[in-house]
């Protein structure tokens, strides 16, 4: 079956034609400034790069591009729409109403409707998308995968905050925990490569990117995560704050006479390693500033790694151990400096890394020593198969 993954933000779309025998990606691209002009990259697997500049008004005029290019003479990868057996969505907040991945129906685009003041800027958008597709694409099946729902069996000492219960009976104010489809297919991975019995194996992911979350996986379930009801909580990132005193929010605003809206730009969008620095949010540029001597950039990257280390710790005592600690995304995939001062932390864990292993970018490997105690390794994440192995379960 070739499955169509769509993944749509609110003026952007990104896609993968994936072959679900073979897992490989036949297609994939970029739609990105819709509203604005609009931009199609798309880049056929063994072909070169493809940039259209074609006006893209809206996301069903973005899709019916995709689906073209899919299918052009001379850059495409399939003849006919009809190869297409199903498209998976992304979408970002499913609330308490979806715990796993969904067939889409009328109920469920009206559940994610009613998930949208949860991800106000996330859920419309892929609403969007779907909306597209099935309009474009009458008959096929479209499966929702949800960046929530890994983490729904979370217990109650882990995703209940300490405010009166009332807001959690009226607004389900909740730990929720993003990046769900990369910590499953991750954790999964892990438990693979370390040889874990899944069902008696204790793993922690840590998703470490512009947008960074870690997760605790005891016997194959999310059981705490670091991100909660907005992915704003957790770790330091590349522009949030991530944890901090919210009595900060009410001390700022009445010194720079900022709104709630304001507030939160600053904490969403001005906060993280870049604030923390005022160089970048790119892990690049602080690394190359820091060895420059800029002493807010190595202070950022100190206090980013910190963090982590602090989680994991956490994470290892909230399962009474750990077996295998695994780094993915942006930074955990590639920065070996960032990864090798984490694992530094981890000497009462019996951690022991190798450190040509850990000179790899971007591969699958154990970082490990093997008398380490614990296994580490970088595990590339592959969200887009995630959502195609989770579209074809419920589409054969």
């Amino acid at each position: 079956m070739k499955v169509l993954v769509i993944n749509c933000g609110s003026s952007s779309l990104k896609y993968q034609l994936i072959d679900s025998e073979t897992e490989q990606a036949l297609a994939v691209g970029l739609c990105e400034r819709i509203g604005i002009d609009g931009r199609l990259k798309h880049t056929p697997a063994g072909g070169e790069k493809v940039v259209l500049e074609d006006p893209l008004p809206n996301h069903e005029v973005a899709i019916q591009n995709v689906l073209a290019a899919l299918t052009n003479p001379k850059y495409g990868v399939i003849k006919d729409l009809s190869e297409i057996g199903a498209v998976g969505h992304r979408v970002v907040h499913g609330g308490e109403k979806f715990t796993t991945s969904v067939i889409i129906d009328e109920n469920v685009i009206k559940g994610i409707e009613e998930c949208s003041d949860l991800a106000p800027l996330h859920n419309p958008a892929n609403l969007i998308g779907i909306n597209a597709c099935r309009k474009l694409m009458p008959g096929v099946p479209e499966v929702a995968v949800f960046d929530t729902a890994f983490h729904q069996t979370m217990p109650k000492e882990a995703y209940l905050y300490g405010i009166p219960y009332e807001y959690y009976e009226k607004y389900k104010v909740r730990r929720y925990g993003f990046h769900g489809t990369s910590h499953s297919y991750v954790s999964k991975r892990a438990i693979d490569i370390a040889k874990l019995d899944p069902n008696n194996s204790k793993v922690i992911v840590c998703h470490l990117g512009n947008g960074a979350s870690i997760s605790a996986v005891k016997d194959g379930k999310s059981v705490d995560t670091s991100m909660g009801l907005t992915p704003l909580e957790g770790l330091i990132m590349g522009t949030r704050s991530g944890d901090i005193d919210p009595a900060i929010m009410e001390y700022i605003a009445g010194k720079e006479k900022l709104d709630i809206a304001g507030i939160m730009n600053v904490l969403n969008k001005k906060s993280g390693v870049f604030g923390m620095s005022g160089v970048s949010s790119d892990f690049r540029d602080l690394d190359a500033a820091a060895t420059e001597g800029n002493e807010l950039a190595k202070n950022a990257i100190d206090g980013f790694v910190y963090r982590v280390a602090k989680y994991v710790g956490a994470y290892a005592a909230a399962m009474n151990g750990v077996d295998a600690i695994a780094f993915t995304a942006g930074v955990g995939e590639n920065d070996k400096k960032v990864r090798k001062a984490i694992c530094e932390h981890f000497g009462f864990l019996g951690v022991k890394i190798d450190d040509e292993k850990n000179a790899i970018r971007g591969e699958e490997v154990i970082i490990s020593t093997p008398d380490s105690k614990v296994k580490v390794m970088v595990i590339p994440t592959n969200e887009e198969l995630a959502i195609c192995r989770e579209t074809v379960a419920l589409c054969k």
